[in-house]
This record gives structure tokens, sequence and C-alpha cells, in this order.
């Protein structure tokens, strides 16, 4: 790279719209969305879209619900002409879906698109041809004048063909190719020429389309030029005015939405941004931008993961994982400090709540994606993602002590594998550490009403012995028996349960906070019968603060 790029690349020269009133706009409808994928994404593509994949991707779009759909550049190969003409003979576009092509300003070529379109119910003819500087001056050799001569000469071909086919309902588009980088009294000089030619009204509008072919200004200069033209065009009333942006800089979306508060009523792109080079404009990332800002961007994104299978097949291309709305992590916090905010939210939340939740901007499940990948747990997770995962996919309320020791549990395994675990993989790491497979102790209960006393037998590795104590409750009997048999300070400190399920298949879930002589750890027990859940839980606490129940059954069978 240079140590000064100023000696190879110019900025972008600002408009110097001083009285710009667009920064003070809000968007608070949608605009007109026409989708390019099957033409602007379909020539960006490794391998162009077959027949199979052109309808499957048309279909798809209009159930999302565009009403208007460039289906391809017609004059441009014969598959392209063939998919215009089944989509018309096959009677293959509802009634409130409008198609647009797209021609070069060629008169060959465009006889030809308006030949593909013969029979249509209504459609967008879209002609486009280059207008910056460097175009002109470089590519193809001609002055402004024959620029302007070209469209105009172009705009009465499109206007004496389309009388020829009075049956059809036709629309005229036309785009300064490059308004980007055009002067903005050219580009005016060139679509007031054109619009001369097609007189349209506010009652049979035209639509002037803006694109950012290469995007090399910040947005808020495209804003200024938008803005600029929407004041400056003549028969302003009587045009839809459109953008186009590319991503060249990576502002697309930007790009797009302060077009629309500039002015713009109308935006060309594709899903998920495909397009050549860095892609065309997003829609889905525009209209869900509006969605979570309290807007009906009036296109249904509620299967996101169906539409994105699609994309993807008919592209032939990958959507990336961190795309927004759609990757496969963007709902995802691996980060411990994200979790435990999203895991306390989560619980305060009550349904009908305006959606109000740390690091995630949107419902998953407005786009029809579960909660079960919104937390996942590597070396970087921390307590709330992992108690999170039991509890959203085991019902697993762990108190919050509990929720610290366990982390560190699973922190070792995460150090030692380093790997995401799934939810799975930690409740197999909660079962093994608190022993909830192993089998209950049996126990009698007993007492006079003041005091409850308890027998029980306790069985470890094939060896039996019987404990006996008495207490206030079972709970307190339990520990006191236990303490006799080891000889050491039993004592519970915290204690929580709660039920798994319903019906003759609830669990009782037990959480106990033991001390042995002032050692502290957690036990948790698991069984119908909340008691023997309690119970199981203390043995389990005690054999994690390093008492060896085996040798308590053989001190405790040999004194049998």
């Amino acid at each position: 790279m240079l140590k000064n790029p100023a000696t190879k690349y110019r900025p972008f020269a600002p408009v110097h719209l001083k009285d710009r009133t667009w920064p003070d706009a809000v968007i608070t409808k949608p605009p007109v969305w026409c989708s390019v994928d099957l033409r602007d994404g379909n020539q960006a593509l490794i391998e162009p879209m077959d027949m199979e994949r052109k309808l499957r991707m048309f279909k798809t779009l209009v159930e999302i619900g565009f009403k208007e759909i460039e289906i391809g550049f017609p004059s441009a190969s014969q598959i392209e002409f063939d998919f215009t003409r089944r989509l018309i003979e096959e009677d293959l576009i509802p009634e409130d879906v409008t198609v647009q092509v797209l021609t070069q300003a060629r008169e060959h070529l465009v006889r030809r698109t308006f030949e593909s379109l013969k029979g249509v119910r209504r459609a967008i003819v879209h002609l486009y041809n280059a207008t910056a500087p460097v175009m002109r001056e470089v590519v193809l050799g001609m002055s402004e004048d024959e620029i302007v001569a070209l469209a105009r000469s172009n705009a009465q071909l499109f206007k004496d063909i389309a009388a020829q086919y009075p049956e059809t309902d036709w629309v005229f588009e036309y785009s300064p190719e490059m308004y980007s980088d055009t002067e903005l009294a050219f580009s005016k000089r060139v679509v007031d020429a054109v619009t001369e030619v097609w007189q349209p009204t506010p009652e049979k509008k035209c639509i002037i389309n803006l694109p950012t072919t290469v995007e090399h200004s910040t947005p808020n200069i495209f804003a200024d030029m938008v803005e600029w033209t929407g004041r400056n065009l003549l028969r302003r009333d009587a045009i839809v005015l459109s953008v186009h942006p590319h991503n060249d800089r990576g502002t697309g979306t930007a790009t797009a939405e302060l077009a629309l508060m500039a002015g713009a009523d109308r935006l060309e792109g594709c899903l998920f941004g495909n397009g050549e080079r860095t892609g065309n404009l997003d829609i889905v990332n525009v209209a869900l931008n509006m969605y979570i800002q309290g807007v009906d961007p009036e296109l249904d994104f509620s299967h996101i993961d169906e539409i994105k299978r699609t994309v993807e097949h008919c592209n032939q291309l990958p959507v990336h994982p961190r795309h927004p709305y759609v990757g496969e992590l963007v709902f995802t916090s691996f980060s411990g400090s994200h979790q435990d905010a999203i895991k306390k939210a989560f619980n305060a939340r009550k349904e009908g709540d305006i959606w109000d939740m740390p690091y995630l901007p949107i419902d998953p499940k407005d786009l029809g994606r579960s909660y079960e990948a919104v937390i996942r747990v590597n070396s970087q997770s921390g307590k709330g993602g992992i108690s999170y995962l039991l509890e959203s996919e085991y019902k697993v309320v762990l108190p919050r002590k509990l929720q610290i020791e366990f982390s560190q549990v699973v922190q070792k395994t995460m150090d030692s594998e380093g790997t995401e675990l799934t939810a799975k993989d930690i409740w197999t790491i909660f079962q093994q550490e608190f022993r909830l497979e192993e089998t209950a102790p049996s126990y009698q209960l007993g007492g006079d009403g003041a005091q409850t006393s308890i027998e029980a037998t306790i069985r470890k590795s094939g060896a039996a012995a019987k404990v006996t104590g008495h207490g206030e409750g079972p709970i307190d009997a339990f520990v006191h028996a236990l303490s006799q048999a080891t000889g050491r300070d039993v004592r519970v400190l915290d204690y929580a349960e709660h039920a798994v399920g319903a019906g003759a298949n609830a669990q009782a879930m037990a959480y106990v906070e033991v001390s042995v002589d002032d050692i502290h750890a957690w036990g948790v027990g698991s069984n119908p019968n909340i008691v023997t859940a309690s119970i199981k839980a203390i043995l389990s606490g005690l054999e994690r603060a390093g008492v060896d129940l085996r040798a308590l059954q053989g001190e405790a069978a040999t004194a049998s």
C-alpha cells in the first residue's frame, strides 16, 4: 500500500447541499421493493441459474411479498428469453406482481426485450446507458450531447414499440448508469431528456433509477445527491425515484436508508446482498432494520431459514454465518457476560412486553428461529450461558451459587478439550458430576410428630450400610445420621427444589449446599419423590466435598 494514497486516489467531492433536510427525516413506511435477484444477482453468479433454480427463486420472491421482480435480461441469452416466455405462457405471474426486464440502449436489444414480453399483463421495461465521465471519455468515446441523444432516441424507441402492444400495461424505467460517478447537472440533463420523451404523468408515472454502480462516497454524500436530484428533476411528481445501491465500500445498507430519508421512493436489491463484486443492496437487512423500528416492511421473512436454504440452493453460494438476521451465529452469544445478561432478561420478560433484550435486536422467533442457538458454550462462556442451556433444554433451574460452582466444572472440560459444548454435552457433564443416575438409598421415616427419625441404607460399589438419625424433618434427620456415621460436622447451608414436568412423569429436582467440616459443596438429586431427591442431593454434595461413602459403608457394615 502507498504511504501517500492521495497521489493515486482522490476523495469524493461533497455536494455542498447546505439546506439538506434528510438528516431529520424518519423512515415511517416501506419503499416500493424491487428484487433483482433473477437478473443482477444471477449474472453475478459463478454458474448462473438454470430454469429450475430460476422458477424456485421466483416463487420464493412472490411468497415473501415482492410486487416488483426483475426477472432477467432477455436479450442477453436464450435461457433469459425462454424464462421470461415461460412465466408469461404458463401464467405463473400473479396478478398483483409486476415483472421487470433490463435492456441496454441499443436498438436490436430493445426490440428483442419487448419481443420476450409479448402477451404479458403488465411489465416494467428498464433502459440504461452509461453517463459517467470515465465511461463517456474512455470507454465509449462519446460527448455529453451524444450521450443525451442516445438516451433520448432509445426512450423514443421504447415508446414506439410499446404502442404496438396496447394490451400490456407498460411502465418505463431509466437508469443513468454510474449515476454515483456522474456530475449531478449532467445526470439531470439526461434524465430530463428521457422524461421529456416519455411524458409521464402523476397518474402514469415512470421510474427513474439512481444506481451507485460503484460505491465511492460515504452514504451521506449519496443522500445529498439523491435529495438534490429529487429537488431539481423536471416532472418530479410523475416520477417514482428509485435507487440501486452496490456495496463496494461495505455501506450499501446505510446508503439505501439515507437515500430513503433523502426522498427515494423505491429500492432495488437482492436477498442477502448477492451481486457483482461485493454485492447489491441487501434487502433483508433494510426490511428487518425497519421492522425492529416498528415499521411493517410488507415483506414476510417469518421463515428466514427456509428462504436462506432456497437462496443458497439457487445461487450455489453460502450465506455468511455472521450475516445480519440470518447468519447461523448472529443470535448466538458465547461471551459469559453477554450470556448472563440475556438469561436475566429472558427471565424478567413477560409475554406482550416491548422487546428490550440485551444483545438481541430482534426476537429470533419472529423469523421462525428458535432460542436453541441463542446461547452456546465455549471457553469464553460463563455461568449464565451454561445455566441457560440447562434451563431451556432440560428445565433444570440452578441456584445462583450452584451456577458459579458448576460453571467451573464445565470450564475445566472446555480448557482441556477446547471445543464448543452443546446442551447435550453440558447435561452429560451435569449428570456425571452430581451422580444423578445413581440408585437412591432406601429409607424408612418415623417419629412422634415433634421429631422425625430415619433409618437409611446407603449402597455404594456393591456394599451396603445402615445409618440412623433424628431431627426436625427428613433432611435434618438424614444429616444427623450422616454426621454420626462419618464423625464429621455435616450441615445443610442452602436448599432449593422444583418440579420438572407434570403428572405421572414429573420429577423433583433438589439442590443442596452442604458443609463438611467447613468444606462447602453443592449436591443435586432427582427423583419423583421430593424427600428421596433431597437425600440423593445430600449424598451428592458429600461426595463432592470429599467424603468417601464407600469407607463409610465399610465401617457401618462392620459395626452392624
